[in-house]
């Protein structure tokens, strides 16, 4: 395969997996839905549909800057990030036709970012999940003719669940190209249904929506037989697959006597050895927490993650924290084939 990926070299040192963008060039391109950014009394206020998110600084700074995005890695010791999508602009709910526009705008100003600092950069696109040929077409085009290195989609793609047969085409692509999926939830109820309104008080959609919606793509990748199909599937979940190591015990246990477990789930160690089969990074905030889901998961597929500059961005000496997952990440991205 010949991509413009396929000549750069990556500078050598830390991997940050968990870096969020937002790219001036889709602006206004999802119809009713915006996204559109105002500015009243010096504080920015971020708009997607009917949902407004007030105090982040987004314009003016390393969100959009990739200057200021360079310096500050410099300062924290990162070596280069993958750049990915808004969690707020995923628009998985919306109507198809808006979703794939909006994606391929998203996905070419991305391979534009990425060329700007090809050695600091990598990016993982966008994807139209409501609409799985799409998915699979855009998928394809970011790989072959932008560069870019993956895939991102949310917890919640839409209509159907992950493990929906409508995807294999999708996971059947990404295996083709030989590129990883990135799974990162969205806070309900701003391009689909509010699934509790309890959640909007406290920025509990952020701390525990955010969980729940890991815990269940897990459970449905490894329950639902998407890794038991796509066996070369590398999937990589967000903040360590939210409760995933504190309710490892009752998967398993489920795997083995719940009625809807197939023949080859009930094997002993079945479960596990699909629970081994997935990524996640390591952005839970709590070394206790971390040591946890250490004891569960393969530690050969743990990877570093910082929400870079976002408002739980990991504290600490990146350099050092970030050492024992560097040939993870750069294995996961497929870095060795850009060098």
């Amino acid at each position: 395969m010949s991509t413009p990926s396929a000549t750069r070299n990556l500078r050598p040192g830390p991997v940050d997996v968990h870096a969020h963008v937002v790219l001036e060039d889709t602006f206004g391109t999802a119809g009713p839905h915006g996204p559109r950014l105002d500015e009243q009394a010096g504080v920015q206020e971020f708009h997607v549909g009917a949902y407004t998110l007030c105090g982040v600084r987004y314009r003016g700074s390393l969100f959009m800057d990739a200057n200021l995005r360079i310096e500050r890695m410099d300062v924290h010791g990162i070596a280069v990030q993958a750049l990915s999508p808004n969690p707020l602009t995923y628009f998985h709910h919306v109507d198809a036709s808006l979703a794939i526009d909006y994606c391929r705008r998203h996905n070419d100003s991305l391979a534009a970012l990425v060329a700007t600092h090809p050695d600091r950069f990598v990016g993982l696109a966008q994807l139209p999940a409501q609409d799985p040929d799409a998915a699979c077409e855009e998928l394809r085009r970011s790989v072959e003719e932008l560069g870019l290195v993956g895939g991102y989609i949310g917890t919640d793609p839409g209509p159907r669940a992950l493990d929906d047969a409508a995807f294999d085409q999708l996971w059947s692509t990404y295996v083709d190209l030989d590129v990883p999926v990135f799974v990162h939830p969205a806070p309900s109820g701003i391009d689909g249904p509010l699934r509790d309104f309890r959640l909007r008080r406290f920025d509990l959609d952020l701390i525990l929506e955010f969980a729940y919606e890991e815990s269940v793509a897990v459970a449905q990748l490894i329950f639902g037989g998407v890794l038991h199909r796509h066996p070369e599937l590398d999937v990589c979940l967000s903040h360590g697959g939210g409760a995933t190591g504190y309710v490892f015990g009752r998967m398993a246990k489920a795997a083995k006597k719940r009625p809807w477990a197939s023949a080859e789930m009930r094997a002993d160690g079945a479960f596990e050895a699909l629970l081994n089969r997935l990524w996640f990074d390591i952005h839970v905030h709590a070394d206790d927490s971390l040591a946890l889901l250490k004891s569960h998961v393969n530690n050969d597929h743990l990877v570093f993650g910082t929400n870079f500059a976002g408002w739980d961005q990991q504290p600490g000496n990146v350099r050092e924290e970030a050492r024992a997952y560097t040939d993870n990440a750069r294995k996961l991205l497929r870095a060795g084939r850009m060098q």
